[in-house]
């Protein structure tokens, strides 16, 4: 079975140096393990980043061991082998699993077959560990630079956002989880049900990610000049704040209700957890936050199969990921009129071209457009026309 190899139990490689020895080595490194953490180590300001990072690294480092062969072997074909088994993980039980913390022996790799984006995130990250290695001394060759269509393949900026929740899913599911619980609903449920509420507003309206959401304390929602904002930490441990919509303060003042805290968090909560654990007190890890949305997720899609739903609508439930509530909230945002210029800013984006790809409305409007072209209005079909 595959085991975690960075950081933590580390698995040594075949032990021998890249190229047999014969490169000039930048780095303190006797095995690829090493030389990864090392790349790893540029990163380590960054949390999210070095997450991701890790989890792609890693993966090619066991597919590698798995083979017998290591980092400097990689050729073309060993790539384009790598990128087919990235569709599907095999043997299955070996590689993909549940989520799972990463000392548990049910620890595995993959939580199931990469989608054709999720490939192509993986590979722009190894092309990238691949150039800091060829500088490190570590490989001679970046193996990505032989790929012919790198430019449309590692091109991370996909052409549009496709996986959001249409607006009337959105309309409904929202209403689905403001359905009143039956009478008799003990006090667990009650809060389980605040506190999904609350969650799926915070993502909807704010647009953060699930890392973002994890540590939100209380004190980040802050008054200023009779403005709410949301303080938040991002990507490269850049500091913004986001406008409330009057809906996110009054989604927050039920949420607190339900904690029994004061309508407003004040300047001793500023190290609380805005999102809680059962118990009320404890916060709720990324790992935790993501199994409760896409467990919601699934449960949503079942009370829609019951209800005789669009069969579109129940599988995007059932494929839904709790990223898809950040490109939810924007696209939304965007079809609503926001300006491409807050909701850049609202979403954080460090180019303007990446939030362009949330921008439906032009393709809405030539649909449109195009359905003047008929074949009844045809100059064959008019008389007068003829000559």
């Amino acid at each position: 079975m595959p085991k975690a190899l960075i950081p933590g139990r580390v698995v040594s490689f075949l032990g021998r140096t890249p190229e047999g020895g014969q490169l000039d080595v930048r780095i303190k490194a006797h095995n690829d393990t090493q030389a990864v953490m090392a790349w790893l180590d540029e990163y380590v300001d960054s949390p999210q980043t070095w997450k991701a990072y890790r989890r792609e690294s890693e993966r090619l480092l066991l597919w590698l061991t798995q083979q017998g062969l290591t980092l400097a072997a990689i050729d073309r074909e060993l790539l384009r082998r790598f990128e087919h088994f990235l569709t599907d993980p095999q043997p299955r039980e070996q590689w993909i699993g549940p989520s799972k913390p990463r000392a548990h022996p049910a620890w595995r790799p993959f939580r199931g077959p990469l989608s054709a984006s999720s490939r192509r995130q993986s590979l722009v990250i190894l092309q990238g560990m691949f150039a800091w290695l060829v500088e490190a001394g570590w490989v001679s060759h970046n193996p990505f630079r032989l790929m012919r269509d790198k430019s449309r393949r590692l091109n991370n900026q996909t052409p549009r956002i496709e996986r959001y929740l249409e607006s009337d899913l959105w309309a409904w599911l929202w209403q689905w989880l403001n359905e009143p619980l039956p009478a008799k609903a003990g006090s667990r449920a009650l809060f389980e049900q605040a506190r999904r509420r609350f969650i799926f507003a915070f993502a909807y309206l704010l647009a953060p990610r699930i890392s973002e959401m994890a540590v939100a304390n209380m004190g980040d929602f802050q008054r200023s000049e009779g403005r709410w904002w949301w303080s938040v930490v991002g990507k490269g441990s850049k500091v913004a704040r986001i406008p409330l919509p009057g809906d996110m303060l009054d989604c927050l003042l039920q949420w607190r209700q339900a904690l029994g805290l004061p309508d407003q968090p004040g300047e001793q909560e500023r190290t609380t957890p805005a999102l809680r654990a059962l118990d009320g007190q404890r916060g709720l890890g990324d790992n935790q936050l993501y199994r409760l949305i896409r467990a919601t997720f699934q449960q949503a899609a079942l009370a829609l199969e019951a209800q005789g739903g669009v069969s579109s609508h129940i599988n995007t439930l059932r494929q839904a990921t709790p990223h898809w509530l950040r490109h939810t909230s924007i696209t939304h945002q965007a079809q609503s009129g926001v300006s491409l210029r807050y909701l850049a800013e609202s979403a954080r984006h460090a180019r303007l071209e990446t939030t362009s790809r949330y921008l439906h409305n032009e393709d809405i409007e030539w649909h449109g457009e195009q359905q003047r072209h008929r074949l009844d209005n045809s100059p064959l079909d008019n008389p007068s026309s003829r000559d």
